[in-house]
């Protein structure tokens, strides 16, 4: 019998005499992946906040000691751990076709909004009403990280040591400039070492009711994941081999950009641990003085687009990548170079998570690993915490000024920089989350369409 035979047998299995529980059905958790990426705005904290809210609270497909405990695998690999995370979620949850659609939704509408803006931007120039539209988006999306935030904060920081390790994560990051891969491989370092001052947080603590659904599946057919894994094994090293065949072709041939585009985005791939943020000084550097494929304002122009579209920051790289083919041989190549691009920077994703994954899942108890991750567990909350920030004096001051104090910098918003519009929308985000509890769809619509005509108005305003 094929693993997904097997598979497909247990997925409702029997937890005791008359009673049932099935997992998800495929065509459901497709719908979920695919709104997952429509609306994956806001960088890797917005991202998770999203994943969490839907197969945790919302849906019970996952509970948080299982997701924490794949999130912080996730936050070790090189790469966006929000899309891995969905990648390992989605394989846990229907084997490699659900891995492979989970991490392909996430990417896919990002990838088609970029390649469009990037048209657009090649040919027409910014687009306003697009720019408008988004900025709604980002002032929902920075609340909804504060919600996840408080809500990651609350269930995963259950002992002393689990808080005191989150804010020193987050002051070794924001204030100290410390390596994203140096504070959370210290974290998991002192986890493992001290494996029970960190076991309370999100490993040991259920929410109350009943369990998540995959907990259910787990506790009746234990032997699941490892049935799963011999697929999981020749998946990853197929995706290796679809990722690095290419590359390997087209440098032997001497496709010229496109051999250019592949191995410097394959290097980018393997490298890019603590985000894309931790990377894009050197892709700036390298692609705009050694390859000459674009200039130092157009780079900021990628980066913007990537900010404001769904999908992971990394996405920016495609930017660079279209714009490399464009000034070589124009549209038709441009378009190619952009979805090489997108192609060698996610593919390793897959093989990464399908080579570790069932590894992982087989160290759900062994104590000192479990503490590790634990540890990674509260070192992340520092880290969204960070993000969230970072990412929210951009979105309400137009001027965020490094300071130096000694070996500590601070990011110091310009008071009179403050956006009146993007604080009311803000303001309107927290009001409909908190307040009315609208749900996520309706708060991203109404903060979205109120960007849009606020942001239209003050134009046509200042142009009349």
């Amino acid at each position: 019998m094929s693993d997904a035979t097997m598979s497909q047998a247990r997925s409702t299995p029997v937890l005791a005499p008359g009673v049932h529980v099935a997992l998800p059905s495929f065509a459901e958790a497709v719908r979920v992946w695919l709104k997952m990426g429509l609306l994956s705005f806001g960088g890797p904290a917005g991202q998770i906040a999203l994943l969490h809210r839907e197969v945790v609270d919302e849906r019970r497909w996952v509970s948080d000691a299982r997701f924490l405990h794949a999130l912080n695998f996730c936050t070790l690999l090189p790469g966006p751990e929000a899309q891995q995370l969905a990648i390992y979620l989605g394989w846990l949850l229907h084997g490699v076709r659900g891995g492979v659609v989970a991490g392909t939704l996430f990417v896919l509408p990002g990838m088609a909004v970029m390649l469009g803006l990037s048209v657009l931007y090649a040919t027409l120039g910014q687009v306003p009403a697009v720019e408008a539209l988004f900025f709604g988006l980002k002032c929902a999306v920075f609340v909804l990280v504060v919600e996840a935030l408080l809500r990651v904060a609350r269930r995963a920081l259950k002992t002393n040591a689990a808080w005191a390790l989150a804010a020193a994560a987050f002051l070794a990051l924001h204030v100290f400039g410390l390596p994203f891969p140096t504070v959370v491989l210290t974290a998991a370092l002192i986890g493992y070492l001290v494996p029970g001052a960190f076991r309370g947080g999100g490993h040991g603590a259920a929410k109350e009711g009943p369990p998540a659904l995959l907990d259910a599946v787990l506790a009746a057919d234990p032997d699941r994941p490892a049935r799963m894994a011999a697929s999981a094994w020749w998946a990853g090293w197929a995706a290796v081999a679809a990722w690095l065949l290419p590359v390997a072709i087209l440098m032997s041939t001497g496709a010229g950009v496109f051999a250019d585009v592949a191995w410097f985005f394959s290097k980018m791939a393997v490298v890019t641990v603590g985000g894309a943020y931790a990377v894009l000084a050197y892709v700036a550097q390298q692609a705009v003085e050694h390859y000459g494929w674009l200039t130092s304002d157009q780079m900021l122009v990628g980066l913007g687009l990537a900010e404001t579209t769904p999908g992971p920051l990394i996405l920016v790289l495609q930017f660079v990548g279209f714009l490399a083919g464009y000034g070589q041989n124009g549209l038709a190549a441009a378009m190619l170079a952009s979805v090489l691009t997108v192609w060698v920077t996610f593919a390793p994703c897959f093989a990464f998570i399908f080579l570790g994954a069932p590894l992982v899942e087989r160290l759900h108890a062994h104590r000192k690993l479990t503490g590790a991750l634990a540890a990674v567990t509260a070192a992340v909350v520092g880290v969204i915490a960070n993000l969230a920030l970072w990412f929210g004096l951009r979105v309400l001051f137009a001027v965020v000024r490094q300071v130096e104090f000694g070996p500590a910098t601070l990011d110091l918003p310009v008071p009179g920089s403050l956006d009146p519009l993007a604080l009311g929308l803000a303001a309107v985000a927290t009001a409909c989350l908190f307040g009315f509890k609208l749900g996520l769809l309706k708060t991203l619509g109404a903060t979205a369409a109120l960007g849009l005509v606020a942001k239209l108005a003050l134009g046509w305003g200042l142009a009349a």
